[in-house]
């Protein structure tokens, strides 16, 4: 039998103390388990709320005028504060026109609110119905409850050559640790950044990143945009949304409880006070 020497002695102990320290640390982030947004079929995240919320330091997301500050329980329409320097000055201009019919005493209400699709990141600022899972290695969807309006994440691939812009996009996902990330691109220029009716170009740029928190009672996604065509710099938001299912016991009788149930945003859904406000959509061919 060959004899091992002291220095192929020293090099085996050092390798099998590597090998056990390894064992003792903690996994990696590519190496934890990923995320499980719908445990089961009851399972829903409500926003926190209707704005983007800003990050811990540089460019955010367009807030509300702080002449104009949102007073509690005193509805109005949101007026933006045009002084955030991302906006571009052609951005800026359609936001004032925006603000000026909200201090009209007009209506001043999303396209959201007349049915149309949201688009993305806007998806995200829908408070009162939950949004909704479904998650396949291959594909996520997530669907807003309150119509139904659904975004396709397809994993673990590349965008496009070529994307022909839509409401939602172009989506693709992967898993970084406990993390989702959510590349969007081909977004057309009918839908709005958020509730402010801040536009963009089809230049469009989104990276969501959502996790669990609070030990799975909650949910954080960091939001990065760019669009050099809308934005003078690239900019960070986040929101927040908490978890619901068959077993919540919030006493709010508006929240939905179980499974997503059927909502229909068109029906008795007419302008009944003729303020202009935008058409529902409406097809000419039937799509069957």
């Amino acid at each position: 039998m060959e004899k091992i020497s002291s220095s192929k002695r020293t090099s085996l102990h050092v390798a099998l103390i590597a090998c056990a320290l390894a064992a003792l640390l903690p996994a990696s982030a590519a190496e934890r388990a990923a995320p499980n947004f719908a445990p089961d079929s009851t399972t829903g995240w409500i926003a926190a709320g209707q704005e983007f919320l800003p990050p811990s330091s540089g460019p955010g997301p367009v807030t509300f005028d702080p002449q104009r500050r949102p007073v509690p329980g005193r509805p109005a329409f949101r007026v933006a504060d045009l002084s955030n320097p991302i906006l571009q000055p052609w951005v800026r201009d359609e936001l004032q026109k925006a603000n000026a019919r909200a201090l009209s005493g007009r209506a001043a209400y999303t396209p959201k609110e007349r049915c149309w699709p949201i688009g993305v990141p806007g998806f995200l600022l829908y408070p009162v119905f939950p949004v909704y899972f479904i998650q396949t290695p291959q594909k996520i969807v997530m669907i807003w409850a309150e119509d139904h309006q659904a975004r396709h994440i397809y994993m673990n691939q590349g965008h496009s050559a070529r994307v022909t812009p839509s409401w939602f996009g172009e989506s693709v996902g992967r898993y970084e640790g406990d993390t989702l990330v959510v590349d969007t691109v081909g977004l057309n220029t009918r839908t709005f950044v958020d509730n402010y009716r801040t536009p963009h170009t089809d230049k469009l740029h989104v990276v969501e990143r959502f996790r669990m928190v609070d030990d799975g009672r909650a949910m954080e996604v960091e939001v990065h945009v760019e669009d050099e065509g809308a934005f003078t710099t690239p900019w960070n938001a986040i929101q927040r949304y908490r978890r619901i299912d068959a077993n919540h016991t919030e006493d709010d009788s508006r929240v939905p409880r179980g499974p997503m149930e059927e909502a229909v945003c068109a029906e008795n859904n007419g302008d009944i006070l003729n303020e202009g406000v935008e058409p529902i959509p409406q097809s000419a061919t039937p799509d069957f």
